[in-house]
């Protein structure tokens, strides 16, 4: 894989957004603005769309454990959730300096944000401002500085190269930092309200800029009950970068590891008939990362640059679990790419139908295998 250091070139092949998803609007209603448990009875009270093919039918998410059976895998991010936006001063204008990803070579991706205006809808959040220039300078708090050098894309300006006075930005983030928190939320919560069951601190303090969102709704009881009707769980880490709600990019390349632990527990359960379920989108792009064209998954870690798109397919994984994206999302096609389009359009109408939840603490949708059709472990 390749190594970031600067102009980072995303890859854009495939297909667009389907037209009957792009014609879909999401109410600002249904975005979830606060966490499952303080709107209900915890954080798996949301509801669970599951998609096989075009048949769809609508469930909770305690009702998982029924959906599955023994011998299929959760292929689950271990990536824990940064508090990854400081507060800061560029000239005598405040911004907010969302940190991404590191490089290689030490400098850190970030997003400069603008503070929204007190009173206004959404205060306490940011809006999106233009990046750069080069070489302004960011005031952090501790008497720290923050350096930008160069747009990450050649073709953007959103996200930028910079360097950064001090040397454990993780340090940094710990002693200043919040998560990252777009404008449809109604109040900042505590980071233990970003990370998952599942979230693993990284010897080196690296993480995810945002939430791998998919495995939010698992409880400690969810996963015993699953791994008691035999469902097994392979974890791997993708750390994810700031993704913006506003700009529907692909995804930037990220930092991933699929250990030979994994890679065994994934081939064996395919060998053997078992469905390979991602937990998250993060999820298929590292065990996809990691999976030749014969399907195999091997032991891999570094960066990865891959999109996936319904011309490149899926090699390893058989359905998905993931929240619902927003219609112009980068993400649509991944999915589409593991369920084909009719299913996708179908599974989204139904969603917008029966009011479902958007965003990180919203609602989510399971796709699996039409069992109509052909398994590709058969």
């Amino acid at each position: 894989m390749r190594r970031p250091t600067a102009g980072w070139a995303t890859r854009r092949e495939g297909a667009g957004m389907p037209r009957a998803l792009r014609a879909l609007r999401v109410p600002e209603e249904l975005s979830a603005r606060v966490p499952a448990e303080q709107r209900g009875s915890g954080r798996d009270d949301v509801r669970l769309l599951v998609s096989r093919g075009t048949d769809v039918t609508h469930h909770t998410f305690p009702e998982l454990p029924d959906l599955l059976r023994a011998g299929d895998v959760l292929v689950v991010n271990t990536s824990a959730t940064l508090p990854a936006a400081v507060n800061g001063r560029l000239g005598g204008a405040r911004v907010v300096t969302h940190f991404s990803t590191q490089g290689d070579d030490g400098r850190w991706a970030v997003e400069l944000r603008t503070p929204s205006p007190a009173g206004a809808a959404g205060a306490g959040t940011t809006v999106p401002r233009a990046g750069g220039p080069a070489g302004a300078v960011v005031r952090l708090p501790g008497g720290e500085r923050l350096v930008l050098e160069e747009p990450l894309d050649p073709e953007g300006v959103r996200l930028w190269w910079a360097r950064v006075s001090c040397p454990d930005v993780p340090g940094l983030l710990r002693r200043y930092g919040r998560p990252i928190r777009y404008g449809y939320t109604e109040r900042d919560q505590p980071l233990s309200a970003y990370q998952t069951v599942f979230a693993l601190p990284s010897p080196d303090g690296s993480g995810s800029a945002e939430m791998p969102s998919a495995g939010r709704p698992f409880t400690a009881g969810t996963v015993r009950e699953l791994v008691r009707r035999g469902v097994r769980f392979a974890p791997l880490a993708l750390h994810t970068g700031v993704a913006s709600a506003e700009a529907h990019e692909p995804p930037y390349p990220e930092r991933f590891e699929v250990p030979e632990t994994t890679a065994r527990l994934v081939n064996a359960a395919a060998a053997g008939g078992g469905k390979i379920i991602a937990v998250g989108t993060t999820a298929v792009r590292a065990l996809e990362s990691a999976a030749g064209t014969d399907g195999v998954v091997r032991a891999a870690s570094g960066w990865t640059d891959l999109v996936i798109t319904p011309r490149r397919g899926v090699r390893a994984v058989d359905g998905l679990l993931t929240g619902l994206h927003e219609p112009e999302a980068s993400h649509l096609l991944m999915l589409e790419a593991i369920a084909g389009r009719a299913a996708l359009e179908r599974g989204y109408q139904e969603a917008l139908e029966h009011l479902y939840l958007w965003h990180e603490f919203g609602d989510v949708h399971l796709v699996l295998p039409d069992e109509t059709a052909h398994s590709s472990h058969c």
